[in-house]
């Protein structure tokens, strides 16, 4: 196949550009924060603050890891049966349009979050959000096959995350200048990180609509099985995992995968929680600290793509999952109110924070069978991450509460990390073993 033009490549880049803010602001630096600062009582000498929702009372920190992990096992649960009807009816342009839409009016509603009193709507808002942005997701990705060829896949995946970082750090350094010099504008400094929820919701549709007219349409995958259109996307999900038992290095990749995805999304999800409750960062310090792990990622997810290609995929992945039990290790015993080691830590997860994602996205485009059925083959990975993000958050909540302390929670990350190396280092023996009776793949 032959990479799509330019215009089409950027604009699919364009949608990472647009929807990465929702990343950066609403998951990793001013959200997380406010929810913490809404819910705590302003001790900080308190490490464990309680806040009560539905009649019982939880750790707000384990409270925002429960409702985002809940809002990650909706994803999982709807994926296959979208995926389905995207692939059958060539509508992947019309579902990105749909979760852009729902995941930018989601944001824009948190402007209406201000207290305990609306922590219902905050709550809310987080879940269609976060379905909004993850489950848009999965269709973006699956037009990396359909638009790359794969010769051009790592260059164009990174591409994609260089896009949103650099989208992301822009409209971070405008809710930044708004909260930072809240009183110059004349407002209080939680109505300035309302009105950042607010730029949020706007910036995602107004720059993803953009992307979205750029993109192909997508073309259906066939005739068959229309009747049981509903079911088809599940019975897709149970033929990808029986095609894995033939395909033994994509099957140990995508436990690798699994595990991967358990550490380093929840440490993207967590840090900022992890920085400000556990750590006690100050908030100047670590939006600061947030924007360096994005600047560092732009150029490192380019790094990790030229690593890989001269060497391997698999082999660059190790290297960066051995960083990863490094980076675990250093957030442990980090000291609390210490910002300066706290910005070296930001320097290590931006640099291999992009570069594993991007890296893990090419290399499956790569072991992924030439077929149709991209979405549903993209279904599979982006459900495999979705569970592995559920587990993830949930443990970390659940640790947090029963130790008291985020810490012991970290080390239970860096224990996923450790499986993944092993599984990963089983992919390498896997596709030495099937090269020796296959041609080998490249790049892998």
């Amino acid at each position: 196949m032959q990479t799509a033009s330019k215009k089409v490549v950027n604009g699919w880049a364009m949608y990472d550009w647009a929807n990465s803010v929702y990343n950066l602001v609403i998951t990793s630096t001013v959200f997380p924060a406010y929810f913490e600062g809404i819910t705590g009582d302003g001790n900080e000498a308190t490490k464990q603050d309680t806040v009560t929702f539905l009649g019982r009372e939880f750790v707000n920190t384990s409270l925002y890891s429960y409702t985002l992990a809940f809002s990650f096992l909706v994803v999982a649960a709807i994926l296959p049966l979208l995926s389905s009807i995207a692939d059958f009816k060539g509508s992947k342009k019309s579902f990105l349009r749909f979760f852009m839409t729902m995941g930018s009016i989601a944001c824009s509603g948190m402007f209406f979050f201000k207290d305990k009193d609306s922590l219902g709507l905050g709550l809310i808002c987080m879940i269609f959000a976060c379905i909004g942005s993850w489950a848009g997701l999965v269709f973006y990705n699956s037009y990396l096959p359909e638009i790359a060829a794969p010769q051009d896949r790592d260059r164009i995946s990174a591409k994609g995350f260089a896009f949103g970082y650099t989208g992301s750090v822009i409209l971070q350094l405008v809710s930044f200048v708004l909260i930072l010099k809240y009183a110059m504008w004349g407002i209080t400094e939680g109505f300035a990180s309302q009105l950042s929820f607010l730029l949020v919701g706007i910036w995602w549709f107004a720059f993803g609509s953009y992307s979205l007219k750029r993109l192909p349409a997508s073309v259906p995958a066939g005739e068959s099985n229309q009747k049981n259109l509903l079911s088809n996307g599940y019975k897709e999900l149970k033929k990808v995992a029986g095609q894995l038992i033939h395909r033994p290095v994509l099957k140990r990749f995508l436990l690798s995968f699994f595990f991967i995805s358990m550490g380093v999304q929840t440490v993207m999800l967590a840090a900022t929680l992890y920085g400000k409750s556990e750590l006690q960062i100050e908030k100047t310090s670590l939006i600061i600290a947030i924007l360096i792990i994005q600047l560092i990622a732009i150029p490192g997810a380019y790094a990790i793509a030229h690593l890989s290609k001269k060497t391997s995929n698999l082999l660059a992945l190790t290297v960066c999952i051995f960083v990863w039990i490094g980076i675990c290790i250093g957030a442990y015993f980090i000291p609390a109110k210490n910002s300066m080691a706290f910005y070296a830590l930001a320097v290590v997860v931006g640099f291999v924070m992009g570069g594993i994602q991007s890296l893990c996205r090419s290399t499956y485009a790569k072991l992924m069978p030439e077929t149709k059925d991209t979405a549903s083959y993209f279904s599979f990975y982006d459900v495999t991450e979705k569970i592995a993000i559920v587990i993830g958050m949930f443990s970390f909540g659940f640790i947090n509460e029963l130790t008291g302390s985020q810490r012991f929670s970290v080390l239970a990350l860096m224990v996923f990390f450790i499986v993944a190396l092993v599984f990963l280092l089983f992919t390498q023996w896997a596709l030495k073993k099937t090269a020796s009776q296959t041609p080998p793949l490249e790049g892998l």
